[in-house]
């Protein structure tokens, strides 16, 4: 039996439930012992950036622990010491915390993210995010498998000498971060979309407006191309999802420029439905350090929910869905308009739709998590 441990909120950030889903697609017996910490990927950033907001994250951390161990304790008692354990995404902590729990299990780290790299594309520097790199560090020292989305991530991973315990190294594994299966169910069944001339090009873009997202070079390419399409008799609509870093400058550009539609907060649960009902969803554009390295969540949600995605081209999107996606060069909003200027054309539309959809199996849970139930078959842990 495997076990999938911590804080993490897979309401907010699917990734733990993707690897659970897929896990038990491959036979493995997975239970959970979760209890979500209830703050956000953006709040948690924060909290680092900001030294006086920590002690409200530990007094709650420290909360979920004690009902973590509680629950620990019973599960043992119940059905013995797993196999392995799982500890899921933002999982820096409480890897830890599971380490101490089970000095002799595989502890398996989804370590999608880097603190100190996420900090410092969010504007952190100095001292903090030294503090991050050295709970980056302590958090990897926790595992024996660290799950990563990307070759590049994995290739940040320090250099690491064999567990005193085991004698073995810690294994790295790249698993992409996939969709869930509400993404699929959003849109089933494939189809030609509608009919040529009878509606504008629908086009979502959602987040947290962070400068990995490039939330500006969408705005600027907004405000290029709807004007364009429109007098080109082939309009586009856009509907922009999200608030955060740089909402009030994408805001801003597009101030006055007709066919946007803006959208706060969607609850994650209609999230889905939502961004089925376009026809192109919006990736990442932005040209920074982490923005080159990752592949993110909306990329694999987009197709999933039977979009066209539009990307920055960059060499995980490249490598990991290159053919299924419309790629464009990184920070280049004229680019981005001119490419969605072309799929305004019912015919260019039909075909980057035929391309994504054929992506939709590859990025299923089951799909996906492969390679950490090969990872976790050579450590002996089988369905």
């Amino acid at each position: 039996m495997i076990v999938a441990f911590g804080t993490y909120d897979a309401a907010r950030h699917p990734r733990a439930g993707i690897l659970v889903a897929g896990l038990r697609a491959h036979g493995h017996t997975v239970a959970e012992l979760n209890r979500p910490l209830g703050f956000s990927t953006a709040e948690r950033v924060r909290m680092l950036r900001q030294p006086w907001r920590l002690p409200l994250l530990l007094v709650r951390l420290l909360a979920c622990w004690a009902l973590l161990v509680r629950d620990d304790v019973a599960h043992r008692r119940t059905h013995g010491s797993p196999d392995a354990l799982l500890v899921g995404y933002l999982g820096h902590f409480d890897v830890v915390l599971a380490r101490l729990l089970h000095p002799r299990t595989t502890v398996v780290l989804d370590h999608l993210v880097y603190a100190a790299d996420t900090a410092t594309d969010r504007g952190a520097a100095g001292l903090r995010v030294r503090l991050l790199r050295g709970l980056d560090r302590l958090a990897l020292a926790c595992a024996d498998v660290v799950v990563l989305d990307t070759d590049e991530h994995h290739a940040m991973l320090p250099a690491r000498r064999p567990h005193r315990r085991t004698g073995r190294e810690p294994h790295g594994v790249v698993v992409p971060v996939g969709a869930p299966d509400a993404w699929f169910r959003a849109h089933p069944v494939p189809d030609g979309g509608a009919p040529a001339g009878e509606e504008p090009l629908r086009v979502v873009f959602y987040g947290l407006f962070t400068p990995l997202q490039g939330a500006t070079v969408v705005a600027e390419a907004l405000a290029d191309v709807l004007p364009r399409a429109a007098a080109s008799g082939r309009p586009i609509e856009a509907t922009l999802v999200g608030h955060g870093q740089d909402h009030a400058a994408a805001r801003a550009v597009l101030d006055g420029i007709p066919g946007v539609h803006w959208l706060d907060w969607v609850e994650p649960d209609a999230l889905p439905e939502l961004v089925a009902g376009h026809d192109v969803c919006l990736g990442i554009f932005s040209d920074t350090p982490k923005g080159l390295r990752v592949v993110p969540n909306k990329v694999f949600q987009g197709l999933a929910a039977g979009c066209v995605v539009v990307t920055s081209d960059t060499a995980p999107q490249r490598r990991q869905l290159g053919e299924h996606l419309e790629l464009v060069p990184p920070a280049d909003p004229t680019a981005l308009a001119d490419r969605l200027l072309e799929l305004a054309d019912p015919d260019r539309l039909a075909a980057a739709r035929a391309r994504a959809f054929a992506a939709r199996d590859a990025i299923r849970p089951g799909a996906v998590v492969g390679p950490l139930d090969a990872a976790l078959a050579a450590r002996e842990v089988h369905p």
